[in-house]
């Protein structure tokens, strides 16, 4: 008989997988992949979209609330047979039925996070649950999106996934940090407690078209002022460094992960390391060369490294980044360009 002590000690689990829809295995029913992506509206979601779109196979429902998402970044599916849109807030229960459930929900730039705080928080602890909840009743595969910023200000460099990470509990960053990690330990309780298939990728910096041009992070941050004639605003000490991996690389880590075998956590990431100033040079170089560079005073709580130790991307994945960021801003500067109304100087 199974020890139900408080402590949790002797609460291992053998339950295997809940077994989805009967359909699955009908011999006359060639039944599509049913695919649910949170956030889906949103910059990294809309590109998992497009990508998933691309195989027949794939029927796609996406749900957002379009608090950082906008239904311009999917107009070319609305209306299309096999996609779904749907006005829903994820910290509310959601009934569908699919087969996998990617994760995506959750503002992640810190402008509109530290906007509002509670409601970050209640997206990455509650959304979580929700979604876990629905993967178990409808059992479905379900990958999160969790985040580099689980290591917070890291010690250990680059980071590996087994790094616990240096992490203020009480920072104004706090929400998303930890909200994530509480994520990540949802999603391995439900693993283990009721067999739910899941996948964790741990996502580093991400830029690419589509990116809000306001959001406050880095790269839209310089294309932005490059493009409108505005100083490029480089944060003290100016040595702090960033990884950026291009989108479009960073969903087929995405795809890779979820049809792969493995739970992760694993990094994804480009291991490229540049500092707030070579970046800032680079974006004048390539977009504005007349264009200055100015220092202005740091967050609180910016993690002074990052950069992911992908070894365990490409080894049980045989995933890594393919485009550089000489090569990526361009494909960005265009969209924002275009968004902006700013022609090219020549």
């Amino acid at each position: 008989m199974a020890n139900n002590s408080s402590n949790g000690v002797h609460q291992t689990t053998t339950k295997s997988p809940p077994l989805p829809s009967p359909l699955r295995f009908s011999k006359f029913f060639q039944s599509n992949m049913r695919i649910l992506v949170t956030g889906g509206a949103g910059f990294i979601g809309s590109h998992l979209v497009d990508r998933l779109m691309e195989n027949e196979k794939n029927e796609v429902i996406v749900v957002d609330n379009y608090f950082t998402g906008s239904k311009d970044n999917l107009k070319k599916w609305i209306g299309h047979p096999r996609f779904e849109l749907i006005r829903h807030d994820v910290t509310e229960t959601l009934l569908v039925e699919v087969d996998r459930i990617y994760h995506l929900a959750c503002p992640a730039s810190p402008i509109f996070y530290k906007y509002n705080p509670v409601k970050t928080i209640k997206t990455n602890v509650i959304g979580t649950l929700n979604m876990l909840g629905l993967a178990k009743r409808v059992g479905a595969r379900i990958l999160l999106t969790s985040t580099s910023e689980v290591y917070g200000d890291p010690l250990v460099h680059p980071q590996p996934e087994s790094y616990w990470g240096n992490v203020n509990p009480i920072g104004v960053r706090s929400c998303y940090d930890e909200g994530k990690r509480v994520a990540e330990t949802l999603m391995f309780d439900y693993h283990r407690q009721h067999g739910i298939e899941i996948r964790i990728a741990r996502i580093f910096n991400t830029y690419g078209p589509r990116m809000n041009i306001d959001d406050g992070r880095v790269v839209s941050n310089f294309i932005a002022q490059a493009l409108r004639d505005e100083p490029l605003t480089v944060q003290n000490p100016g040595t702090q460094t960033r990884s950026f991996c291009y989108v479009s690389d960073m969903v087929d880590g995405l795809i890779r992960l979820m049809e792969g075998e493995h739970t992760g956590p694993i990094n994804i990431g480009n291991p490229g390391e540049f500092t707030m100033l070579e970046l800032a040079e680079t974006v004048k170089e390539l977009i504005n060369p007349g264009v200055e560079i100015k220092r202005v005073e740091n967050t609180p709580d910016d993690p002074r490294q990052r950069k992911p130790d992908i070894t365990k991307a490409k080894e049980l994945l045989g995933w890594e980044p393919k485009i550089k960021l000489r090569e990526g801003l361009p494909l960005m500067e265009e969209d924002f360009r275009l968004r902006l109304g700013a022609a090219k100087k020549n």
